[in-house]
């Protein structure tokens, strides 16, 4: 496994709390041999973990929390290709070497050098199935738009990995949907929802498109900015969901309309997943607290 990276065994990529063990390049490559890696994984699993270890992404406030967040990582570039990952139907799900392993070789790093174990580091009430592991590569190759790394400044010929707070897919189920406007109502109808706590703390989300969803939206001329704009104006949380307690306490006072589940364009990343079929995904996160990252796949 080693042979996968020319760093030092005891290079240390970060500290994962809430023990703060040292994830050296040699525990690394322990547990991408007890997750089922291949060496040629290990440069992926070094860059996910350097930029859960970022102070934005808030590993601590992640790996302790009674939410049911897991670090969603979202592989681009031509490492897609090169290491077989899947990324048409059924991409979240098993059965494809590196998206299932290198998911589960970062849980094996918060458990055993982090301490993250359930009821112990890891207080999340209910826990998520992907707790186990959550890795996806983007369809690049049907999406309309540029790719989410592109769109991050990066090139189109780099490899990068995404780490984001999440909590499993909800998806969004719409068959009848011949326009933007009409595909995008339904998606704003599935993010406005209060249980998620992008509903109070604001924070980023993940619109994960389907490539039918997604070739409809940009054959009307909506690009990510428009639907950004779009969901933006219309993702709205009516103020007869919330409790009145509740207002109180998580904005100060009765807001003046209803609530925006986009907060502000930026707030929501857009990439396109999975293969035919009329359905996309919205991927709610740990809220404001936290911030995606990127990271060079080198």
């Amino acid at each position: 496994m080693m042979a996968g990276t020319s760093l030092p065994p005891d290079h240390v990529v970060g500290e994962i709390p809430p023990n703060y063990g040292a994830a050296t390049i040699e525990k690394l490559a322990i547990n991408a041999v007890m997750a089922g890696c291949l060496p040629g994984y290990l440069p992926i699993l070094v860059a996910a973990i350097d930029g859960i270890c970022d102070p934005s992404f808030n590993l601590y406030g992640t790996q302790a929390t009674t939410h049911p967040c897991a670090p969603l990582l979202i592989v681009n570039g031509p490492i897609r290709q090169a290491l077989g990952f899947h990324h048409s139907s059924g991409a979240y799900g098993p059965g494809w070497r590196p998206n299932a392993t290198i998911g589960r070789a970062v849980r094996l790093v918060l458990f055993n050098i982090g301490g993250g174990y359930p009821g112990m580091g890891d207080m999340s009430t209910q826990g998520a199935p992907s707790k186990y592991g959550y890795c996806v590569a983007e369809n690049e190759e049907e999406n309309p738009w540029e790719p989410l790394h592109v769109e991050r400044g990066f090139r189109l010929d780099q490899s990068t990995v995404t780490v984001l707070a999440a909590e499993p897919p909800h998806n969004i189920n719409d068959h009848t949907g011949r326009s933007a406007p009409e595909i995008l109502t339904i998606v704003a109808g599935a993010m406005a929802v209060t249980g998620a706590n992008n509903a109070y703390t604001g924070g980023e989300t993940l619109l994960v498109l389907g490539p039918e969803h997604a070739a409809t939206i940009a054959k009307d001329g909506f690009g990510k900015r428009e639907v950004r704009q779009w969901l933006q104006e219309h993702a709205l949380i009516p103020l007869e969901r919330y409790s009145h307690d509740l207002m109180i306490e998580r904005f100060g006072s009765v807001p003046d309309g209803p609530v925006p589940m986009v907060g502000k364009p930026d707030d929501l990343l857009i990439m396109v997943l999975g293969g035919p079929g009329k359905h996309s995904s919205w991927v709610p996160t740990f809220g404001g607290t936290t911030k995606s990252v990127t990271r060079e796949i080198i």
